[in-house]
């Protein structure tokens, strides 16, 4: 954690939250809630599990993965499927995956306009990750095949 007060983080660097962050900081470290700490995090953690786990561990964003290894959908096929999300949340999950590199955005110059989401090779590559957790599920949480929801990739 820093010792910057939440004034001082607003217009400090990332350089100058990286000095503040405590020597002893962990590499499985919270995410801190200032984009700009966050940044400096991210530059700290070595360990793929963690770094892996720091762009999955949102709320909703494994189940948007998981909806996308089936193809290329629009945001309101994806709003659907996400019973419970709020088009801002979805907005944001998509964001941050199409930063990471996870999900590519395709806008098409059409009235109404027209955006699709599909995974990257980099997304795509979670799929794996999704049917070891789908598997783990079955066969330790109860959650047997008769939940539609939860589609095989």
């Amino acid at each position: 954690m820093s010792h910057l007060s939440p004034a001082s983080v607003s217009h400090a660097t990332v350089a100058e939250e990286r000095d503040h962050l405590p020597s002893s900081a962990s590499s499985h470290a919270v995410e801190p809630k200032t984009p700009t700490l966050r940044a400096a995090t991210q530059d700290r953690i070595i360990c793929p599990v963690a770094r892996t786990a720091e762009i999955i561990s949102g709320k909703w964003t494994l189940l948007i993965i998981r909806d996308l290894t089936t193809g290329t959908k629009r945001f309101s096929e994806l709003e659907r499927s996400l019973d419970g999300i709020s088009p801002k949340t979805l907005s944001e999950r998509l964001s941050a995956l199409e930063r990471e590199g996870i999900l590519s955005r395709c806008a098409y110059a059409e009235v109404p306009p027209k955006v699709e989401y599909s995974l990257t090779e980099k997304g795509q590559a979670l799929a794996t990750l999704i049917e070891t957790m789908r598997s783990y599920g079955n066969r330790w949480l109860g959650c047997g095949d008769a939940h539609d929801d939860c589609a095989e990739a």
